[in-house]
């Protein structure tokens, strides 16, 4: 492919000459890496995100590399392009990181963008088809912003989700018939949406479902102090805090596991 040929070429340029490097991290709470036990006072960010694992995994192939992270919390599709959650300097996150990709034009290594969860406003099987609609609109202009700025030759890879809804399971009878409905009613086709719309635009898209092995109920692990369980439910209850007891949870956001293993599925893409 040619955003991993072209991320070969970047880094051994940045080896050569000691130039400063970027890594641009773009999204939601995810790629802020918005934790429980982050502190109140910085909305729960973290520095053991995505985003923080994967300039951490890319460091020994760009010893360059700064890592850019202009995601916010909450961001949806909307807002990325309107703004209104938080003060950007150009007026949105979208706007930003257009100045910011012009400004740096061949300096930028690969570009992450995580965004369109928040769309579901409601969280509910009702509400994806107004999501789907919204992110049908929004995301291809918001990549061919993104494409024009950075240039043909930047990677800009996207990511699909996990299921943070999957602990249902443990919950009995109707609890598993929720979970299996949240992976193939919701997740799975909003995924094959983004997958969709990334493809469309040319750019390739990180395979987090499949990291999670979000739907794989047929493999079974045990998981200590429940018992077993698929392997799709347990890698949720392990790698994000949704099946945490309170204070600290029930909680959609992954962990510092969880964030490893999306960093990963990033530099699969972006790297090999």
């Amino acid at each position: 492919m040619a955003t991993r040929r072209r991320s070969g070429v970047t880094a051994g340029t940045a080896t050569r000459t000691g130039a400063e490097t970027y890594y641009l991290s773009l999204g939601d709470s995810l790629a802020t890496g918005v934790q429980p036990i982050g502190p109140a006072d910085r909305q729960f960010r973290t520095d053991e995100g995505y985003a923080d694992q994967l300039a951490a995994i890319t460091l020994p192939r760009l010893p360059n590399l700064r890592a850019v992270k202009l995601g916010y919390p909450g961001e949806s599709t909307k807002t990325m392009i309107e703004g209104g959650l938080t003060e950007y300097a150009h007026g949105s996150q979208l706007a930003e990181a257009v100045s910011f990709l012009r400004c740096h034009r061949g300096s930028v290594c690969f570009v992450t963008l995580d965004i369109g969860f928040n769309d579901l406003e409601t969280h509910s099987f009702e509400a994806l088809p107004v999501a789907m609609a919204t992110i049908g609109r929004n995301l291809p202009a918001i990549l061919a912003e993104l494409r024009a700025a950075a240039g043909p030759g930047t990677p800009i890879v996207g990511m699909t989700i996990y299921d943070a809804y999957l602990p249902m399971w443990l919950q009995g009878p109707l609890g598993r018939e929720m979970a299996r409905r949240s992976v193939w009613e919701a997740v799975v086709p909003l995924n094959a949406h983004f997958r969709e719309i990334y493809r469309a635009a040319g750019m390739a898209v990180a395979d987090v479902e499949g990291a999670f092995s979000t739907t794989d109920f047929d493999t079974e692990r045990e998981i200590e102090g429940v018992g077993i369980v698929p392997i799709n439910v347990a890698r949720v209850c392990e790698w994000t805090w949704a099946a945490a007891p309170p204070p600290l949870g029930p909680d959609l956001h992954a962990n510092a596991g969880g964030y490893r293993a999306i960093a990963e599925a990033f530099a699969r893409v972006i790297f090999d």
